[in-house]
C-alpha cells in the first residue's frame, strides 16, 4: 500500500510532499517528493500515531471495570481518534479489587490491545486525591507493590505515587527494579521530598500542576523539582480545561522539546455525551464536556482525545506552524514512548505502521494502526 502526504512528519524530519509504503504492518519505504508509483491513498498532514500514557476510559467505558467489553470499547474510541498505543490507567482501589484489575488488563497487554498498565494510586496523598476515593488511599507496602508487579508480569509500565507517604521511596526502588516507571503525582510533597523521589528513581511527573502542591516562593514544591531535573518527563493534560495555554507554553520552555508528554487523562465520557458516569468508585457528572465529581467542582479527569490535545498544542505553542507541528509530534508520540520504554513510534523503514492523517485544520481524517485502517 502506498500513501502520499501533502506533509509527512516522520518524527525525524518534515517532508513536503512525502510518501510512505506499508507492507505487512510495517513501513517498507518512505521518501520526499514524487512517489515511485500511483498512490493507494492521498492524505493531508501525516504524523506518527499518538501514544497516550494516561487514560482511564472512553466511549462510555472505564478500564476499572476490568472486562473485555469495557477494554475494547475504550480502546476503539481512542483508536478512532488517533491513539495507536494506549496505556490503561487504573484509579485507587482496595488490594483485592486492584489485583483483579491488573490480572485482567495484563491479558490485554499480552494480546496487543493495550500498550501497558498505569497504576495511578493507591499510594497517593489524601489532600490531593482528586477523583480518587479517599478511603482507598494508603501507604505503600512493599509486599503489595511486589504482588501487583508480579501479577502484571511486565504489563505494568508506570506507577504514580506520592513520595511523602511512608514507604514511598522503598516502593519507588521496587518499581524501578521491576522494570516499570515510577511517577510523582497526587502529592503534597515538598521540593526536597520530590528530589528524594527522583534520586530514588522516579522519572515522570503525573499531570503536572493538577492534584499537586502548588508553587510557593518559599516552598517550590514538586512542580519545580520535576521541571528542573533533566531525568524527568512531565505529563500535561492539554485539553484547555486542566491547564491554561500560558502554562503549556511555560512548560515547553522549561522542559524543552524532549521532556513533555501530552496526555488526555480521559475518563469514560470521552467521545460520548454529557451525563453521569463513574470513575472507579466515584460518581462523576459531565456538563459541556467537563467532568467533575458529582456535587463538587473537583475536576475528575477529562473527556479529551489525543487529536484534541495535539491541536491544542499546535495552536498554543507560540511557534511558527511547522515548528509547532514538529514539537507536537514529539510531545504526543516520541516523548511518551521514550518515557515509558515503549517502541519508538518514528515513521522509519522497518517500524510498525502507525500513523494519523489530519486536514488543513488539523482535524483527524484517517488512522492507520499496525498497517490496517481504523474504521471511522
Amino acid at each position: 500500500m502506498l500513501i502520499t502526504a501533502a506533509t509527512l512528519l516522520t518524527g525525524r524530519e518534515l517532508l513536503r510532499p512525502g510518501w510512505i509504503e506499508v507492507f505487512g504492518g510495517s513501513v517498507r519505504a518512505l521518501g520526499a517528493g514524487s512517489p515511485p508509483r500511483a498512490a493507494d491513498r492521498e492524505l493531508g498532514t501525516v504524523v506518527p500515531g499518538f501514544i497516550d500514557t494516561h487514560v482511564h476510559g472512553g466511549g462510555g467505558s472505564d478500564f476499572s471495570g476490568a472486562t473485555s467489553d469495557d477494554t475494547a470499547t475504550a480502546v476503539e474510541l481512542h483508536r478512532r481518534h488517533g491513539t495507536t498505543t494506549l496505556i490503561a490507567s487504573l484509579v485507587s482501589a482496595g488490594p483485592a479489587e486492584l489485583l483483579h484489575q491488573v490480572e485482567v488488563l495484563a491479558g490485554h497487554v499480552r494480546d496487543g490491545t493495550l500498550g501497558g498498565i498505569h497504576l495511578e494510586g493507591p499510594w497517593l496523598a489524601t489532600q490531593r486525591c482528586g477523583a480518587h476515593d479517599p478511603a482507598a488511599l494508603r501507604d505503600p507496602d512493599t509486599g503489595e507493590v511486589d504482588t501487583l508487579l508480579q501479577a502484571g508480569a511486565g504489563a505494568i509500565r508506570m506507577v504514580t505515587l506520592a513520595p511523602e507517604r511512608p514507604g514511598a521511596l522503598a516502593a519507588i526502588e521496587r518499581i524501578v527494579t521491576a522494570g516499570a516507571v515510577a511517577a510523582v503525582g497526587h502529592t503534597e510533597a515538598t521540593y526536597e521530598q520530590t528530589r528524594a523521589a527522583i534520586t530514588a528513581g522516579a522519572t515522570v511527573g503525573t499531570h503536572l500542576f493538577n492534584a499537586m502542591r502548588p508553587i510557593h516562593h518559599r516552598e517550590p514544591g514538586p512542580v519545580i523539582a520535576l521541571l528542573e531535573d533533566p531525568r524527568v518527563t512531565v505529563e500535561l493534560i492539554a485539553d484547555g480545561v486542566h491547564v491554561d495555554a500560558a502554562l503549556y507554553r511555560h512548560v515547553v520552555r522549561a522542559a524543552g522539546p524532549d521532556r513533555l508528554s501530552l496526555v488526555t487523562d480521559a475518563m469514560a465520557a470521552a467521545g460520548v455525551s454529557d451525563g453521569r458516569y463513574r470513575i472507579g468508585r466515584m460518581d462523576v457528572e459531565v456538563a459541556d464536556g467537563v467532568a467533575q465529581l458529582a456535587g463538587t467542582t473537583t475536576i475528575a479527569g477529562s473527556t479529551a482525545t489525543m487529536d484534541r490535545v495535539f491541536r491544542f498544542a499546535v495552536a498554543n505553542s507560540g511557534l511558527p506552524h511547522d515548528e509547532a507541528l514538529s514539537l507536537a509530534v514529539r510531545q504526543s508520540s516520541l516523548n511518551p514512548a521514550r518515557a515509558l520504554g515503549l517502541p519508538c513510534p518514528e515513521l522509519v523503514t522497518g517500524a510498525r505502521a502507525d500513523l494519523v492523517a489530519l486536514d488543513t485544520d488539523l482535524a483527524l481524517t484517517d488512522v492507520l494502526c499496525g498497517g490496517a485502517w481504523v474504521p471511522r
